[in-house]
This record gives C-alpha cells, sequence and structure tokens, in this order.
C-alpha cells in the first residue's frame, strides 16, 4: 500500500486537500519546506497509525523501500520511522544503512550471499531475497582488495562502485600480515562507548596537511582472526579463531546484550584539524601478525570454525550446511562459539556465521545474533585472503 492511499483513507475528507491536492502532496523533497510541511504538521497519532501499517506492508524488498522514502519526508517522520523500526536482532530486518553494523536476529540465520569479480578485486554483499541461492538480492556492502608492501587491505564501504577510505561511505577495513594467516578488522566508527581507537606510530610522513577531511574518524579494532593448520598439518582442515574485540561472552547467553550502534557518525570539516597524516601501521597490529594464535582474550567472545568429520565415501571433510553449500571448497566453513573454562553449552552448538561456495564466484554467507553484516562479511573475506586455504585435503561441502 502506497502512502498516499494509506493517508486518503485515514484522512478525514475535509482534510484531504492538504498539501496542495492531486498528487503534487507526495513529491517533492524532504527538507520540510513546500509541500511537506504540510506533512511534518500531520497529529502525532495519526502520522503513527500510517507509519505501523507501512512497516508491516512493506515487511520485503524490494518493497521495503518505502519504510525508507518515509524516513525521508521529514524530521517528524524520520524520528517516529525510527521508533518503529526495530533493529535487525528484533525484527530481522535490514532496513536502513546502520542496520549492516548492528547484531543480526537471535532466532535464525540471516541469509545473504556475496559476488566475487575477479577482474577488478571487488567483493558485494547482498541480503537474499528469496530461498533460491542466488537471486538478485539487496545490495548491502561491498569490499576492495588492496595489495601492500607487508600486507593487504580489505576496505568495507556501502557505495557498490566507491570503496575508498576517504570516501564518506567508507565503514571498516579488514587487514592481513604478509603470510595471510592472521587479521584484524578495523571499525571506522566507536563500536561502542569506552571503545579504544588503535594506536599508531609513524613510519613515514606523507604530507603536513590531511589528505581528506571526510577520512572517518579512526579505526578501532572489532574482532580479531587467526588461521593455522591442525595437528594433521596439509591433510586436515585449518583451525579457524575470531575473537570478537567488541562482542562480550555473555551476548550468546539468554538475556546477553551485545553492543548496538544506533545511527553512523556525521564527518564534520570543522571538526579535523590541520594534523599531519601518516602512513603507518598499529603497534598492536605488529605485536598480533607477528605473534602465534592468541589465546582468548577477558570478556571478549570467542568464535571457532566447527570441526568437520570425514567422508570416507566422498573422500573428504564435511560439514552440513542445510543445502546452503553446493560446491566443496576450502573456504567453506561454520563458527560457532567457544565455551571459556567450562563444558559447552547449548549456545555453544548454534551457528553464529557459515560461509560457502556455490558458484566459481558466487558464496553463500549465513549469519546471526551477536555479530553484524558488517562484521560477518569482514570475517568471510578473510577466507579469500589466507594462505593456508590452498594447502590439499582440506574440502567441505
Amino acid at each position: 500500500m502506497i502512502i498516499k492511499s494509506i493517508i486518503q483513507d485515514m484522512w478525514p475528507k475535509s482534510h484531504r486537500a492538504v498539501g496542495g491536492g492531486g498528487d503534487g502532496g507526495f513529491s517533492g523533497g524532504g527538507d520540510g519546506s513546500g509541500v511537506f510541511c504540510c506533512w511534518a504538521n500531520l497529529p502525532q497519532e495519526l502520522l503513527r497509525e500510517i507509519l505501523v501499517k507501512i512497516e508491516a506492508a512493506e515487511s520485503a524488498w524490494p518493497t521495503r523501500r518505502s519504510v525508507v522514502a518515509v524516513a525521508g519526508v521529514c524530521r517528524s517522520w524520520r524520528e517516529i520511522t525510527k521508533e518503529i523500526v526495530k533493529v535487525p536482532e528484533l525484527s530481522g530486518y535490514l532496513t536502513f544503512p546502520i542496520s549492516v553494523k548492528q547484531p543480526g536476529p537471535r532466532d535464525y540465520l540471516l541469509q545473504c550471499f556475496i559476488k566475487r569479480n575477479r577482474s577488478t578485486q571487488t567483493y558485494h554483499l547482498y541480503l537474499s531475497l528469496t530461498n533460491a541461492l542466488a537471486d538478485d538480492g539487496k545490495f548491502l556492502l561491498a569490499a576492495r582488495k588492496c595489495r601492500r608492501p607487508t600486507c593487504t587491505d580489505y576496505l568495507v564501504s556501502l557505495h557498490a562502485d566507491d570503496m575508498s577510505k576517504g570516501s564518506s561511505t567508507y565503514v571498516g577495513k579488514l587487514r592481513s600480515n604478509f603470510l595471510g594467516t592472521k587479521f584484524i578488522v578495523y571499525d571506522a566508527q566507536q563500536p561502542h562507548a569506552g571503545a579504544k581507537m588503535a594506536r599508531s606510530r609513524s613510519t613515514r610522513l606523507v604530507n603536513l596537511k590531511q589528505v581528506s577531511p571526510r577520512v572517518p574518524s579512526g579505526n578501532y579494532p572489532v574482532a580479531h582472526i587467526s588461521y593455522e593448520l591442525n595437528v594433521l598439518g596439509s591433510r586436515g582442515p585449518r583451525r579457524m579463531q575470531c575473537t570478537m574485540d567488541a562482542i562480550p561472552t555473555v551476548a550468546i547467553e539468554p538475556g546477553g546484550v551485545a553492543p548496538t550502534q544506533t545511527e553512523f557518525s556525521v564527518s564534520n570539516v570543522d571538526s579535523f584539524p590541520s594534523i599531519p597524516f601518516f602512513r603507518s601501521k598499529s603497534n598492536r597490529l605488529d605485536k598480533f601478525l607477528s605473534g602465534p594464535l592468541g589465546s582468548q582474550k577477558d570478556g571478549s567472545l570467542v568464535l571457532k570454525n566447527k570441526s568437520p568429520r570425514w567422508h570416507e565415501q566422498l573422500q573428504c571433510w564435511c560439514l552440513n550446511f542445510h543445502g546452503r553449500v553446493t560446491v566443496a571448497s576450502v573456504k567453506n566453513f561454520q563458527l560457532v562459539a567457544s565455551p571459556e573454562n567450562g563444558p559447552a553449552g547449548p549456545e555453544h552448538e548454534k551457528i553464529i556465521l557459515q560461509f560457502g561456495k556455490v558458484g566459481k564466484d558466487l558464496f553463500t554467507m549465513d549469519y546471526r545474533y551477536p555479530i553484524s553484516a558488517f562484521q560477518a562479511f569482514s570475517i568471510c573475506l578473510s577466507s579469500f585472503d589466507t594462505k593456508i586455504a590452498y594447502m590439499k585435503g582440506m574440502i567441505m561441502r
């Protein structure tokens, strides 16, 4: 049901001429001027009832764009829409751009897929719109691979074509060590109160002026990823461990809470002083990327890959992806929560993230609470880059 039909059904006939009549009242900008100032003055109770109907009627993309459209009408519509539309944890919907930074649903895996472009070294994440393994999808995030002399970066953006760090749509990055066995996920904005930005030491002065005033405020480490061979060496599946720095261990327990970002920070040109810009690496990054597989950090959620079983008939390592993966690949994995100093409970059996191949350059990515689409996407990008993945004998279905 479109906005005009809802208003005509609910608004008294004597007031339907508000906004100039005809279709004129449903076009134009959402800056609060012109015709939209009339809609901004709708009684709060009526406006809320209209938006509740729209939210209930448009539950799937692409029709769900109507919910986004009403939020852009004016400030009052936007504020009420933000109150009505629930976060993905509760609704299971990815409605606004900030939804990709919020934890997924608690009760089921949110189905997505990744398309890889080998020629441009880019990766695009889409929300699945049907139960099919591949459909048109709703674009969510994009990443571009950037090789450095000592590491590799994957820059993640909300824009499908603009994946530069200086862009206002830049949301974070994944950085690997030279061997492609250890990774750090950085968020461009503070993931929760008290999060510390990675400090850097200057190694090379590039310019005395900042390169771009729109560069986000900093890099906040939100996850550390490590890959290792198991005791069987190249004949067995690799070990994968993800330490989620921004998520507490208790988040997976009943009633547990994970940090939830509510809006993107707005880059303000005046808020950036004219400071030197350095090409540098973090001390913490150096220590992590050169060291062995780290132990669990106090209070941080640790994810580990679910151990596959050896299938004698197929002669490969197998995992049950419930039909979401169709091609055997060393990149396929499932992550579950790792128990800390105690027996594993039911919460440690739930798959939090699974990733697998369904075509030459097509992969499924399913995730759930307490990680976000951005965190899940970044973890999956590490599977493309790790060198251990290319050792034979570690295929999973």
